[in-house]
């Protein structure tokens, strides 16, 4: 089958562009694949982080992919539809996450062939940061779409308002399997300059409001000096708030940050020291890092929000709080390390790694595309 795909691929980079090469990969198995992506994907005014490409340190997968739609050039947007309708494909994917380039993605629609199907995998149909266009963007974007995928029941339930006879499969998200093993945790301490005998909790990911990273540095009020805190993450809003309530813990010696995008060797590092993961989100659908933590067999403690708090307690890889507030998040951090169940934590770790591999979703998605 004839398969293109529409989404960033390097020179960017992410979690996104990384799902993207994966994805990319394992459908050439079968298919033959072309990647297109952007000229422009985020204006340098808009976009809140240091840079969005690769860089040096970064050990990217490298996608031959066309580089053709400017995300607010008009003009692109039919110079895009017809370079997919010069490579003629019978499906083309399109990854969908904010409403910022549902007007891109909905014009290409337009232009393009009616024999080429167009397929969603849709991330998030509705963002965490609501603004008032999301939901009438995302509309004229879905509209144009025959079918969709989601990663999880909170997406499906989102894309279900707005679109309520979209035909959509839900398939888990694939494990992150490209990062190297876990190293030794003592040494990966060492690298990271932190104390090689305390118990390690791990931040990880984009640090933006509704991922409560000022919730768990709270917490560390409740905690004994017998713990640490790892926060790792490029900041999407001001960092100063969150250096400010660092300064202000009587445990700001045991926190330690790393405020910038993390290469992948660091990220095996970083998870290579942490005896847990934390995730004290204020709200949430699916979380790229509880794949992450699947890959890298590190238990979580997470709140109970979106998809986040029963994935964790189906799969038995970790402790769900019953409230987003610090005395809460502490008393789950405390649990988990007084249990004796971490050997338990891990063999569902492992368990979930082999079910979520992207050999299953991969056959899942095939079977889907067939049947159009």
């Amino acid at each position: 089958m004839k398969i293109a795909i529409l989404s960033p691929f390097y020179p960017f980079r992410g979690g996104l562009a990384q799902f993207n090469a994966r994805l990319y990969t394992e459908l050439s198995e079968n298919n033959q694949v072309k990647a297109f992506t952007f000229t422009t994907l985020y204006p340098g005014f808009l976009f809140p982080g240091k840079t969005q490409f690769v860089s040096e340190e970064d050990s990217a997968t490298v996608i031959d992919s066309e580089r053709v739609l400017n995300s607010i050039n008009p003009f692109s947007y039919f110079s895009t539809a017809r370079k997919i309708n010069k490579y003629s494909p019978d499906i083309l994917i399109i990854p969908y996450w904010m409403s910022f380039l549902a007007p891109a993605f909905g014009c290409v629609c337009r232009f393009l062939n009616k024999k080429t199907k167009v397929i969603s995998l849709v991330h998030n149909a509705i963002p965490h940061e609501r603004r008032f266009f999301d939901k009438a963007f995302a509309k004229f974007f879905f509209k144009k779409c025959d079918r969709f995928i989601v990663m999880s029941e909170p997406v499906k339930k989102d894309l279900l308002q707005l679109v309520p006879d979209a035909n959509i499969l839900l398939a888990p998200h694939p494990i992150y399997d490209h990062y190297k093993e876990k190293t030794d945790k003592t040494e990966a301490r060492k690298e990271l300059n932190i104390d090689s005998d305390k118990k390690t909790l791990l931040f990880f990911g984009l640090i933006r409001e509704y991922k409560g990273l000022d919730i768990l540095i709270e917490s560390m009020s409740f905690l004994d000096d017998s713990y640490q805190l790892v926060i790792a993450g490029e900041s999407y809003e001001d960092f100063s708030k969150y250096r400010t309530l660092i300064d202000k813990s009587p445990r700001r010696s045991n926190i330690k940050t790393f405020e910038q995008y993390i290469p992948d060797d660091m990220v095996t590092t970083l998870f290579s020291a942490a005896d847990v993961l934390v995730l004290p989100y204020r709200s949430a659908t699916q979380s790229g890092v509880v794949a992450l933590a699947y890959q890298m067999e590190t238990p979580m403690v997470a709140t109970d929000v979106g998809a986040l708090g029963a994935t964790i307690k189906a799969s038995g890889t970790g402790i769900v709080v019953g409230q987003i507030e610090p005395e809460s998040i502490a008393t789950g951090v405390a649990s988990y390390f007084d249990s004796n169940e971490q050997d338990k934590y891990l063999t569902n770790l492992k368990n979930e790694k082999k079910r979520l591999s992207w050999t299953s979703f991969i056959s899942e998605l095939a079977t889907f595309i067939k049947s159009i």
